[in-house]
């Protein structure tokens, strides 16, 4: 029986972020909803990314003069709208019948930048939007071959960075997964491509375990140079939750730093990525940009976020939520509520201009 999944494409409305999940759990299967909602274990990493937020306060700010705040940021040298980019996310055509192709029209539309994983479900080529920047995030593999096949297939589509995910080694225990014998029902098309190739498996029909048995679990520091070598492209460490870490690969050629528990989905009972932003940050000394992602969905957590040492926010799941209800205008729509409450925060806050939120005090 052939996977059914949201065709709608238009705007949506938005009162809030966090009332999207409702509204998609009432129509996508349950299956493809536990693995994109879930965290592992008790999911209490995946609560206190959100509940973090609230350990820290923005004080209001007044006779500022401000009329209207500017969003408007840069990210190596990439022109943003604002300072949310896309997260990535694998097998998007879970969501939505164009997957990738749907996230990558709206987030250009907003002015981001849109980031395709290695388990995408769409190659990395056809979700390439005109004039529009776009990372590829690497999950390296036990199979040398494949991490050239798709390195070089990102630099062939003209990708700007490679976000390398050293996180996810391996699955975390995602017990939603279990409960619903969840299995991917659509191929990962780059994995697919490679398979015409050398005979590995494209992802459909298998589980996480299954597909995470591929990866490579010995990631090191020289992986970084690897990577670099083979693409001529600035090399994005994702999944940084430890200062220590972020030494380590800034030592080791690493040109940017995302910090990310993954959203909640690896080690549940670890911080919140919010609680280790700043020691981070302190420790990066803005010898390279960082990223940040895991748990926001308000304006003033994004302003948080940027006052604690990030230099723009990734979105994960509300996009992922924004894309099934209204394809890629409801992905853009998930950006423009984000921006919305963020220009409120900021001229409340007393910042004009992104530069001014980096530069403010929190309680």
């Amino acid at each position: 029986m052939a996977y059914i999944t949201s065709n709608e494409e238009h705007p949506i409305d938005i009162v809030n972020i966090q009332s999207l999940e409702g509204r998609v759990k009432a129509q996508m299967d349950k299956g493809a909803f536990g693995y994109i909602s879930g965290g592992s274990e008790d999911e209490i990493t995946l609560r206190e990314n959100t509940s973090a937020f609230n350990k820290k306060k923005i004080v209001p700010r007044v006779l500022q003069g401000i009329e209207k705040p500017d969003l408007s940021t840069q990210l190596f040298g990439i022109d943003l709208k604002s300072p949310i980019i896309e997260a990535p996310s694998a097998a998007q055509g879970l969501s939505h019948s164009k997957g990738e192709v749907a996230t990558a029209i709206g987030t250009a539309e907003a002015g981001s930048i849109f980031t395709i994983s290695t388990y995408a479900t769409t190659l990395i080529g056809d979700a390439v939007v005109k004039n529009a920047p776009q990372f590829l995030q690497l999950y390296l593999s036990k199979d040398e071959g494949f991490n050239q096949y798709i390195l070089e297939e990102a630099v062939k589509a003209g990708v700007k960075a490679i976000v390398l995910t050293a996180d996810s080694t391996l699955g975390g225990y995602r017990e939603a997964d279990i409960v619903n014998q969840f299995q991917f029902p659509i191929p990962m098309k780059n994995l697919a491509a490679y398979s015409e190739k050398d005979g590995r498996g494209d992802g459909e029909g298998k589980g996480i375990a299954e597909i995470y048995a591929a990866a490579k679990q010995a990631i090191a520091p020289d992986d970084i140079q690897k990577v670099k070598d083979l693409t001529g492209l600035p090399v994005i460490v994702k999944g940084v939750q430890s200062p220590e870490d972020a030494v380590v690969a800034i030592s080791a050629g690493a040109d940017g730093i995302w910090v990310s528990n993954h959203g909640g989905r690896q080690l549940d009972g670890g911080p919140a990525s919010f609680e280790v932003l700043p020691a981070i940050a302190s420790a990066v000394a803005k010898r390279v940009p960082i990223i940040f992602d895991s748990g926001i969905r308000r304006g003033e957590h994004i302003f948080k976020a940027l006052a604690s040492g990030a230099d723009v926010v990734a979105i994960g799941r509300p996009i992922i939520y924004g894309l099934n209800l209204g394809g890629s205008a409801g992905v853009k729509s998930v950006f423009d509520h984000f921006n919305k409450e963020l220009t409120i925060t900021m001229q409340l806050g007393g910042a004009r201009n992104i530069e001014d939120v980096k530069n403010t005090s929190l309680l």
